[in-house]
């Protein structure tokens, strides 16, 4: 049957799908628009299967802070080409993906996927993308944090965000120090937000990193732990955000930093996701 210009416009602005593709689906489903989307769905989803082994090194992170500022989020959505990832439908999709995890307060990538997006749920909304786009798409990162006051940055390029939660605030205005301390953390990529923070695996590779650069420069075996415990305080210094030297003035350690914003301001956690 003839497939008219004016169908094939409706259903592209009922899917966002291309003309051709709308006009092949149409007339597969001999006009009927209901089989045409399941057509483009399912023409996304082979093209998703077949690109389920393709790398997600490019994308967008996005971010939202609640309106007491005490809750962010972090979600980073990927793809293959930074083509794309610079495209303004791709980046509004992310932010579009954010709205809805917020509003509908996901825990999860999971519950994510499984909110309803129109009369789709989200996890096959991002497959009909992926039909649409041609590069598989993937949200590769969710994080939430909680604190008095959550203040997020987000890198230049796109691909780097931070979200950090501070406590005692006591009324004292800390969105400047809470960039700045965003900041810090993007360029320093601390482990945790202090020594009793740091993961037990970490120490544990520390202290055996520590015990094998000891034996190597000849220390005798009895004093290895000791000289390994040394290295292993030097290391949280520099890898623990408070202990770490501010960038903006390495007099100061971070603690320091924003004790001298505010008495007692300190950070209560902290996430930073990357792309690549």
């Amino acid at each position: 049957m003839a497939i008219t210009a004016q169908e094939v416009n409706k259903l592209r602005q009922m899917t966002g799908a291309g003309m051709m593709d709308c006009k092949k689906a149409l007339t597969e489903a001999e006009g009927d628009f209901e089989k045409a989307i399941d057509i483009l769905r399912k023409k996304g989803q082979k093209v998703s299967a077949s690109r389920a082994d393709r790398e997600t090194k490019e994308g967008t992170i996005v971010t939202h802070v609640s309106a007491d500022g005490s809750t962010g989020t972090l979600l980073s959505l990927t793809c293959e080409t930074d083509f794309v990832a610079k495209n303004d439908e791709f980046v509004a999709f992310a932010n579009t993906l954010l709205d809805l995890a917020t509003s509908n307060k996901a825990a999860s990538k999971e519950e994510i996927l499984a909110l309803p997006f129109d009369s789709i749920t989200i996890q096959e909304k991002i497959i009909e993308m992926t039909g649409k786009i041609g590069e598989k798409l993937d949200i590769s990162h969710y994080e939430i944090v909680k604190g008095e006051k959550v203040v997020p940055y987000i890198h230049s390029n796109g691909k780097l965000g931070v979200l950090v939660a501070l406590i005692n605030v006591n009324g004292a205005d800390v969105e400047e120090a809470g960039k700045d301390v965003a900041m810090q953390i993007a360029a320093m990529n601390p482990v945790a937000v202090d020594k009793d923070g740091v993961d037990a695996t970490i120490i544990e590779r520390e202290i055996e990193i520590g015990k094998d650069q000891a034996r190597q420069e000849g220390k005798p075996e009895e004093m290895l732990e000791k000289i390994a415990l040394g290295k292993l305080n030097k290391f949280y210094k520099e890898n623990t955000l408070l202990s770490q030297a501010f960038v903006k003035d390495n007099s100061k350690s971070i603690a320091q930093y924003l004790d001298s914003v505010s008495k007692g301001l300190t950070v209560s956690a902290f996430k930073r996701i990357a792309i690549g």
